[in-house]
């Protein structure tokens, strides 16, 4: 299957094989999974797991916005300025290549050259992400890109405006969260496993800075979706937490 847009954010596909994977759910071609929740709830990780369960599609949208931070930090381009970062995006395009075998279920792009896992999770990325996602311009875009993707196959899409904004009509909606200091030791944990040195009290800072800006920005702020399903993860494992989320598309499904 192969997607193609004329836009600055172009997705593309190789042959995908979630369509002939055994116990798939390619009979509910609309089958749309939302999650959302703030930074370090474990979305991500639940999200893939989930995917791959499912035999479906997995796309973890930050990995766009984080794609275009990089390239705002490589140019020298502020943050916050919306139309700049728009010209990026023309200069520069991002690329989605939906591709189960990767690592991540996809590989991004930006301007021809493929971006990893750790230099989109980076300390000087994750410090301006918020501040780029706020951005109209930008968040108009990666829309309706992320809705042409769930509009070709089913899929699980993790973010923060996932279900309020970008899906807003998916049949399963759920709302990950957890405690400060549960988000906290999960972060920590992803970037030492990447090779980063880590200042807990920093570190904090930062989460609580991200919910922050997260949930007062004016365009689409983090909130849950008035029908999701909340789950708290502070106290339980992603697979346990996968096991919740087949419980209600199973209770969702005709």
């Amino acid at each position: 299957m192969v997607i193609t847009a004329t836009l600055p954010v172009v997705l593309r596909g190789r042959c995908l094989a979630w369509a002939n994977r055994p116990g798939c759910v390619t009979k509910s071609s609309s089958l749309r999974i939302a999650i959302d929740g703030p930074a370090a709830a474990g979305k991500t990780t639940v999200a893939r797991a989930t995917a791959h369960r499912l035999g479906i599609l997995y796309l973890d949208t930050g990995a766009m916005y984080r794609t275009l931070a990089c390239l705002a930090l490589r140019a020298g381009t502020d943050a916050d300025n919306g139309a700049a970062l728009a010209r990026l995006m023309q200069t520069s395009p991002i690329a989605v290549e939906l591709d189960e075998s990767a690592q991540l279920g996809f590989r991004i792009f930006a301007g021809g050259h493929e971006l990893d896992e750790t230099t989109l999770s980076s300390n000087e990325v994750t410090a301006i992400v918020s501040t780029v996602a706020a951005q109209p311009q930008v968040r108009t875009e990666m829309v309706s890109a992320q809705r042409r993707i769930a509009h070709d196959a089913p899929v699980v899409m993790a973010g923060r405006d996932i279900g309020t904004v970008v899906l807003p009509d998916a049949p399963v909606k759920i709302y990950l969260t957890a405690s400060i200091p549960a988000r906290i030791e999960r972060r920590r944990r992803q970037l030492q496993a990447a090779g980063f040195e880590v200042d807990a009290h920093r570190l904090a800072q930062e989460i609580e800075e991200r919910d922050r800006l997260d949930q007062s920005r004016a365009i689409s702020p983090l909130a849950p979706a008035p029908d999701a399903h909340i789950i708290d993860s502070s106290e339980i494992d992603a697979e346990r937490v996968v096991d919740e989320i087949c419980a209600v598309v199973a209770a969702a499904s005709p």
